[in-house]
């Protein structure tokens, strides 16, 4: 049983990928809040990483430190959706290891 019917996932991806992100999210329901959909928060960051050995990077070059402009993006899911939520992003995401965070709210709570 889980306590949390909605949480956040938040991830890393590069800017040029946000819409078609928002419109696989918005196909099944994720980023949905009342009356409104395709609801998301973006913020523009810079990641840096590393590709090591074996590794297949869509930007950088193994062995060398990176840094690039993507988008933080946040959107609310409910809980039961998250497995199809995970798929749909792993769809439309070209890194081979995509940064996402699953995070439980707790918001019902105090409602």
């Amino acid at each position: 049983m889980v306590d949390f019917p909605v949480v956040q996932i938040e991830l890393y991806i590069p800017d040029e990928y946000v819409e078609a992100l928002q419109e696989e999210l918005n196909k099944i329901n994720v980023g949905r809040m009342g009356n409104y959909d395709s609801v998301l928060s973006i913020t523009q960051v810079t990641g840096v990483w590393r590709p090591l050995e074996g590794a297949n990077p869509f930007e950088g070059t193994v062995g060398e430190v990176t840094h690039s402009h993507e988008s933080k993006v946040e959107v609310h899911c409910n809980w039961e959706d998250v497995p199809r939520a995970l798929a749909a992003i792993r769809a439309v995401h070209p890194y081979e290891e995509p940064g996402i965070n699953v995070i439980p709210l707790l918001n019902h709570l105090f409602e």
